[in-house]
Protein backbone atom coordinates (compact mmCIF):
# COMPACT_ATOMS: atom_id res chain seq x y z
CA UNK A 1 0.00 0.00 0.00
CA UNK A 2 1.23 3.53 -1.03
CA UNK A 3 1.39 6.38 1.36
CA UNK A 4 0.70 10.08 0.17
CA UNK A 5 1.52 13.34 2.03
CA UNK A 6 0.14 13.33 5.14
CA UNK A 7 -1.08 10.01 5.26
CA UNK A 8 -3.52 9.69 8.61
CA UNK A 9 -1.97 5.60 8.15
CA UNK A 10 1.36 5.29 9.56
CA UNK A 11 3.20 1.91 9.59
CA UNK A 12 4.42 1.49 13.24
CA UNK A 13 8.08 0.01 11.97
CA UNK A 14 10.35 0.21 8.52
CA UNK A 15 12.29 -1.96 7.95
CA UNK A 16 14.24 -0.29 5.27
CA UNK A 17 14.85 3.45 4.86
CA UNK A 18 16.19 5.71 1.90
CA UNK A 19 17.97 9.21 2.21
CA UNK A 20 16.60 11.90 -0.29
CA UNK A 21 18.28 15.24 -0.17
CA UNK A 22 16.31 18.14 -1.85
CA UNK A 23 19.13 20.80 -2.55
CA UNK A 24 19.13 23.84 -4.89
CA UNK A 25 19.85 27.49 -4.67
CA UNK A 26 18.51 30.44 -2.33
CA UNK A 27 15.16 30.97 -1.88
CA UNK A 28 14.17 28.03 -4.75
CA UNK A 29 11.53 26.46 -2.06
CA UNK A 30 13.20 23.90 -0.58
CA UNK A 31 11.74 23.97 2.95
CA UNK A 32 8.49 24.78 1.47
CA UNK A 33 8.27 21.50 -0.55
CA UNK A 34 9.86 19.38 2.24
CA UNK A 35 7.28 20.98 4.29
CA UNK A 36 4.53 20.31 2.31
CA UNK A 37 5.39 16.54 1.12
CA UNK A 38 6.21 15.59 4.95
CA UNK A 39 3.71 12.71 7.07
CA UNK A 40 5.03 14.60 9.82
CA UNK A 41 5.35 17.68 11.18
CA UNK A 42 8.92 19.01 9.60
CA UNK A 43 11.87 20.19 11.22
CA UNK A 44 13.21 23.53 9.78
CA UNK A 45 16.57 25.11 10.59
CA UNK A 46 16.09 28.95 10.19
CA UNK A 47 16.84 31.92 10.86
CA UNK A 48 15.76 35.62 10.35
CA UNK A 49 17.98 37.17 7.13
CA UNK A 50 19.52 40.22 8.71
CA UNK A 51 22.18 42.80 7.58
CA UNK A 52 25.12 40.87 7.97
CA UNK A 53 24.02 38.22 4.94
CA UNK A 54 24.55 41.72 2.94
CA UNK A 55 26.91 41.45 -0.19
CA UNK A 56 27.13 37.74 1.23
CA UNK A 57 23.75 36.16 0.00
CA UNK A 58 22.33 36.79 -3.26
CA UNK A 59 18.85 37.92 -2.81
CA UNK A 60 18.17 38.95 -5.92
CA UNK A 61 15.62 36.26 -7.28
CA UNK A 62 14.04 35.90 -3.85
CA UNK A 63 13.72 39.93 -2.47
CA UNK A 64 11.28 39.14 -0.25
CA UNK A 65 12.79 36.11 1.59
CA UNK A 66 12.94 36.95 5.16
CA UNK A 67 13.87 33.49 6.43
CA UNK A 68 16.99 31.22 5.64
CA UNK A 69 17.56 28.19 6.43
CA UNK A 70 20.94 27.58 8.01
CA UNK A 71 21.01 23.57 8.63
CA UNK A 72 18.77 21.43 7.35
CA UNK A 73 14.96 20.61 6.52
CA UNK A 74 13.73 17.15 7.32
CA UNK A 75 11.19 15.51 6.63
CA UNK A 76 9.60 12.00 6.53
CA UNK A 77 7.21 9.90 3.94
CA UNK A 78 6.20 6.22 3.76
CA UNK A 79 6.25 4.81 0.55
CA UNK A 80 5.01 1.50 1.86
CA UNK A 81 4.36 -0.51 5.18
CA UNK A 82 7.66 -1.32 5.54
CA UNK A 83 9.93 1.31 3.45
CA UNK A 84 10.42 5.33 4.39
CA UNK A 85 12.17 7.92 2.37
CA UNK A 86 14.02 10.32 4.75
CA UNK A 87 14.20 14.04 3.28
CA UNK A 88 17.13 16.20 3.67
CA UNK A 89 16.79 19.36 2.42
CA UNK A 90 19.71 22.04 2.07
CA UNK A 91 20.73 25.67 2.96
CA UNK A 92 20.59 27.17 -0.77
CA UNK A 93 23.94 29.77 0.05
CA UNK A 94 26.94 28.78 -1.41
CA UNK A 95 28.70 29.33 2.11
CA UNK A 96 27.53 26.24 3.31
CA UNK A 97 29.01 24.12 0.34
CA UNK A 98 30.95 21.75 3.32
CA UNK A 99 27.17 21.22 4.89
CA UNK A 100 25.75 20.37 1.31
CA UNK A 101 28.85 17.62 0.21
CA UNK A 102 28.02 15.98 4.20
CA UNK A 103 23.99 15.68 3.55
CA UNK A 104 24.75 14.06 0.17
CA UNK A 105 27.09 11.31 1.21
CA UNK A 106 25.00 8.15 1.76
CA UNK A 107 21.69 9.68 0.05
CA UNK A 108 20.15 7.53 -2.11
CA UNK A 109 19.68 10.55 -4.42
CA UNK A 110 19.14 14.03 -4.53
CA UNK A 111 15.58 16.25 -6.05
CA UNK A 112 17.37 19.58 -7.43
CA UNK A 113 14.70 22.75 -7.58
CA UNK A 114 15.27 25.36 -10.09
CA UNK A 115 13.72 28.67 -10.55
CA UNK A 116 13.32 30.14 -13.78
CA UNK A 117 14.80 33.38 -12.35
CA UNK A 118 17.68 32.65 -11.89
CA UNK A 119 18.51 29.15 -13.04
CA UNK A 120 22.84 29.86 -12.72
CA UNK A 121 22.30 29.75 -8.75
CA UNK A 122 21.50 25.72 -9.32
CA UNK A 123 25.19 24.88 -11.16
CA UNK A 124 27.11 24.50 -7.67
CA UNK A 125 24.62 22.23 -6.36
CA UNK A 126 24.63 20.33 -9.68
CA UNK A 127 28.18 19.73 -9.68
CA UNK A 128 28.30 18.48 -6.61
CA UNK A 129 26.46 15.97 -7.24
CA UNK A 130 28.44 15.09 -9.91
CA UNK A 131 31.28 15.01 -8.70
CA UNK A 132 30.39 12.90 -5.65
CA UNK A 133 27.94 10.66 -8.51
CA UNK A 134 24.69 10.71 -6.72
CA UNK A 135 21.98 10.85 -9.04
CA UNK A 136 19.63 13.35 -9.15
CA UNK A 137 16.12 14.15 -10.91
CA UNK A 138 15.96 18.29 -11.63
CA UNK A 139 12.36 20.16 -11.15
CA UNK A 140 11.16 23.57 -12.12
CA UNK A 141 9.62 24.99 -9.00
CA UNK A 142 6.97 27.55 -11.31
CA UNK A 143 7.18 30.88 -9.20
CA UNK A 144 4.19 33.04 -9.93
CA UNK A 145 5.44 35.83 -12.66
CA UNK A 146 8.67 33.71 -13.08
CA UNK A 147 9.98 33.73 -16.69
CA UNK A 148 8.59 30.70 -18.57
CA UNK A 149 10.95 28.76 -20.64
CA UNK A 150 10.34 25.29 -22.05
CA UNK A 151 11.39 22.30 -20.56
CA UNK A 152 14.30 21.68 -23.79
CA UNK A 153 15.69 25.32 -23.23
CA UNK A 154 15.73 24.14 -19.43
CA UNK A 155 17.80 21.24 -19.79
CA UNK A 156 20.26 22.68 -22.63
CA UNK A 157 20.95 26.13 -20.24
CA UNK A 158 21.46 23.31 -17.06
CA UNK A 159 23.78 21.00 -19.06
CA UNK A 160 21.44 17.89 -18.10
CA UNK A 161 22.10 14.33 -19.20
CA UNK A 162 19.52 13.27 -21.88
CA UNK A 163 18.34 10.89 -19.17
CA UNK A 164 17.94 13.30 -15.88
CA UNK A 165 14.45 13.76 -15.05
CA UNK A 166 13.01 17.19 -15.69
CA UNK A 167 9.75 17.90 -14.52
CA UNK A 168 7.46 21.25 -13.50
CA UNK A 169 6.21 21.19 -9.57
CA UNK A 170 5.13 23.55 -7.51
CA UNK A 171 6.61 23.54 -3.83
CA UNK A 172 3.96 24.47 -2.49
CA UNK A 173 1.47 22.03 -3.02
CA UNK A 174 2.09 18.29 -1.87
CA UNK A 175 0.74 16.83 -4.65
CA UNK A 176 2.78 18.34 -6.93
CA UNK A 177 6.09 17.90 -4.53
CA UNK A 178 5.30 14.05 -4.10
CA UNK A 179 5.06 13.62 -8.18
CA UNK A 180 8.42 15.21 -8.43
CA UNK A 181 9.66 12.66 -5.71
CA UNK A 182 7.88 9.83 -7.55
CA UNK A 183 9.52 11.48 -10.91
CA UNK A 184 12.90 10.86 -8.74
CA UNK A 185 12.46 7.62 -7.18
CA UNK A 186 11.09 6.26 -10.64
CA UNK A 187 14.50 7.22 -12.12
CA UNK A 188 16.60 5.70 -9.24
CA UNK A 189 15.11 2.44 -9.88
CA UNK A 190 15.79 2.35 -13.34
CA UNK A 191 19.64 2.90 -12.66
CA UNK A 192 19.50 0.63 -9.75
CA UNK A 193 17.99 -2.30 -12.18
CA UNK A 194 20.46 -0.99 -15.10
CA UNK A 195 23.19 -2.08 -12.44
CA UNK A 196 22.03 -5.41 -11.76
CA UNK A 197 21.71 -6.02 -15.52
CA UNK A 198 25.51 -5.24 -15.77
CA UNK A 199 26.60 -7.59 -13.23
CA UNK A 200 28.48 -10.92 -14.28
Amino acid sequence: MVYGPRSEIHPTSAVRSAKIVVAGGLGVGKTTLVGAVSEVPPLHMDEPITQASAGVDDLAGAPAKKTTTVGIDFGRIHISDTRVLYLFGTPGQTRFGPLWQSLTEGALGALVLVDTRNLDASHEHLSLLEEQGTPYAVAINRFDGAPFHPPEEIRQALALDPDTPLTDCDARVGRSGYRALIELVTYLTALHLRHLERRP
